[in-house]
């Protein structure tokens, strides 16, 4: 029988989850070169290469993705074993990582952050508003909020709530033009939006929802960008409502004529679902957002 150190493993399936050594000693409190020390004597005490070292960081091979399976069984047994011996509400502890979109993120620190951190003193959150770039599958993050649900089997998915969105501009800009009073007069007018090739969800598709011969002539990829370009009086853009009507100087445009509805999804990786602390969080989520629904379906 092979001989290795247990806590070894820690080590290994931080490596594999943050793909950097400095990203998995931050999570683990501790130096690059203890977790680069350790994933090494781990590698030697199997006699296995697990990662292949590239300038941009780890990625697993062949033996390293078998072991990640079978560690992360390990990791979930030892867990059930905390939370036996020292009961549930010490075992929500430790970082947790929320990836979600930027006017979800505002929403929850806005709204949730000081709950969050009340109901669950012993948890670090951290939230991530760059959800394309992070994967549940390789463990980048414990959780993530979507506008589409995922499809793959290996995944739970559940819906959190609708939302809506609309047409804006700024009060004066609007005032400095003719009334806009057919869709086709938006054609006059110039765009706020994202970046087509950038667009990570096909949620965020919609100015073709607007008018089909609109585009934007202002692009960025983030949501509050365009917010700014829109108060400055730059053009019009479609915006969450829920985060436009905290501005006062943002109008609506052709009211209830353009309004564009999306959901939220909260989703995670399947096995996650038998951690006490994941499935808390989620419960958190759904409860939170219910009770902010007006707000965010924006009627």
């Amino acid at each position: 029988m092979t001989n290795f150190a247990w806590d070894d493993l820690q080590f290994f399936l931080a490596v594999a989850r943050a793909g950097q050594l400095s990203r998995a000693a931050r999570q683990l409190r501790t130096s690059h070169v203890t977790v680069s020390r350790r994933v090494d004597r781990l590698e030697q005490s199997l006699k296995l290469r697990l990662f292949e070292r590239h300038p941009r960081g780890y990625e697993l091979t062949s033996h390293g993705r078998r072991l990640l399976a079978s560690a992360e069984r390990m990791e979930a047994e030892s867990q059930k074993l905390e939370e036996a011996i020292s009961g549930e509400a010490e075992a929500q502890r430790g970082v947790v990582r929320v990836a979600m979109p930027e006017g979800f993120a505002h929403f929850f620190t806005t709204r949730l952050l000081v709950a969050f951190t009340t109901q669950f003193p012993n948890i670090a959150p951290e939230l991530v508003a760059l959800p394309q770039v992070m994967s549940l599958s390789r463990r980048e993050a414990d959780l993530s909020v979507t506008l589409d649900p995922f499809r793959a089997s290996t995944y739970s998915s559940a819906q959190l709530c609708p939302y809506k969105l609309r047409l804006y501009g700024a009060r004066d800009y609007l005032a400095s033009h003719p009334p806009i009073t057919s869709r086709d007069m938006l054609r006059e007018h110039r765009f706020i939006g994202y970046i087509e090739e950038m667009i990570f969800a096909p949620g965020l598709d919609y100015l073709h929802e607007v008018h089909a011969n609109v585009r934007a002539q202002i692009k960025s990829s983030s949501v509050f960008n365009q917010i700014t370009a829109v108060r400055d009086g730059l053009g019009l853009a479609v915006l969450p409502s829920y985060v436009a009507r905290a501005h006062s100087d943002l109008v609506e445009v052709l009211g209830q004529e353009v309004v564009i509805q999306r959901s939220y999804w909260i989703n995670c990786h399947r096995d996650s679902l038998q951690s006490p602390r994941e499935r808390a969080i989620m419960t958190f989520l759904r409860a939170g957002v219910a009770r902010h629904a007006a707000l965010l379906a924006a009627d």
